[in-house]
């Protein structure tokens, strides 16, 4: 209510953002629980906002922002990293590898992690606990987010091999506390190859690992989203079925992330960031390129017709561009199998994680 008699409305995409949008002045306010980012394009009113608020709540203005949730905000002239690096050190500490012998990548190439692949792990609450604090680091860290996948999918019943592949994703860690996630406030850098990315347009990376899961044979999709050169989200989740094909797998990541575009263009048109063209999604597979064109349905894939509908009419009426893409150049790969540690390095630095100064 204090923020409603202030101007301030609720974000429909995001429910704890809050807008407020008059004459051409835009403030922002995010809220989780007691702590709160206030910014906006009108620093006078900022300062009205939270002497108001300050009447009504107890409230201490922190200032500039350099500390959110655990999470560290590095000034680099007009441009931010977004670091955990105390948060990383405090959890190497708690795990007992501080000192341990870094890795040039969170997981191994020959890594073949499945159910009861080894004796079972003696403290899974360690494991857990471990885990859990992995999956916090992802929001700055997207390099070892398909990693960090891979150990969570054995919870409940750890192995020796699953912990060791989480002391390689710390040992990872270790060598690289000092990086975080690069935001410019410019920014008009290629990406790659086939076209130039712009300060307002999204670009959006897509790719599955067909049947890679052992144990139930469901395939990995990952994505990658940009909004000019800065990845605004990330993801890689094993798929809720199994795939008959790689082309079905594919598919099926291309939908997911057309889902997450069009929620992330939602949210950009409340923030009122204008799109200077409708989004690019890339992907290396020539058939789920193709069925995203072809009205004509094929027989051995009417069983994704969901998936089919809903990124097809996306392209029809021209709110989609779906464009094929090489795997050399696939940014994604990086979110849906283990990779070598020179591919690695190379796809790292285009998901803008640099070392902080």
């Amino acid at each position: 209510m204090a923020l409603h008699s202030l101007g301030f409305k609720g974000s429909k995409t995001d429910p704890s953002l809050f807008i407020y949008s008059s004459k051409g002045t835009l403030l922002y306010m995010l809220v989780y629980v007691d702590d709160i980012i206030l910014t906006g394009n009108n620093p006078s009113l900022i300062d009205q906002v939270i002497h108001s608020l300050g009447t009504t709540f107890a409230i201490q203005d922190l200032g500039s922002l350099s500390y959110f949730l655990g999470v560290e905000v590095v000034h680099q002239g007009s441009n931010l990293i977004l670091s955990q690096q105390k948060y990383i050190l405090e959890l190497l500490q708690r795990a007992g590898l501080s000192h341990a012998k870094s890795v040039t990548s969170p997981i191994t190439t020959t890594a073949h992690l499945s159910l009861g692949d080894s004796p079972l792990y003696e403290n899974p609450v360690r494991y857990r606990q471990v885990v859990g604090a992995l999956q916090y680091v992802t929001i700055s860290r997207p390099d070892i987010t398909f990693a960090v996948n891979k150990v969570c999918q054995f919870m409940h019943s750890p192995t020796e091999n699953h912990w060791s592949a989480v002391k390689r994703i710390l040992r990872y860690l270790q060598g690289t506390f000092t990086y975080g996630l690069l935001i410019q406030q410019t920014s008009g850098s290629t990406l790659h190859a086939y076209t130039d990315v712009h300060n307002s347009s999204l670009n959006a990376f897509s790719d599955a690992d067909w049947a890679g899961c052992p144990d139930d044979r469901r395939s990995t999709g990952g994505f990658a989203i940009y909004l000019g050169s800065n990845l605004i989200s990330w993801s890689a989740r094993k798929q809720r079925t199994v795939s008959r094909s790689s082309t079905e797998a594919e598919y099926k990541a291309l939908a997911d992330t057309v889902a997450e575009l069009t929620w992330l263009e939602a949210l950009l048109q409340e923030l009122q960031v204008p799109m200077t063209s409708v989004p690019v999604l890339w992907c290396d597979n020539l058939g789920a390129t193709y069925l995203s064109a072809n009205p004509i349905f094929h027989a051995r894939t009417k069983h994704v017709e969901v998936d089919f509908h809903f990124v097809r009419e996306k392209v029809a009426k021209g709110k989609l561009s779906v464009q094929f893409i090489s795997t050399h150049d696939q940014i994604a790969d990086i979110f849906t199998k283990p990779l070598s540690s020179q591919r690695f390095a190379d796809l790292r630095s285009k998901l803008q994680v640099v070392t902080r100064p």
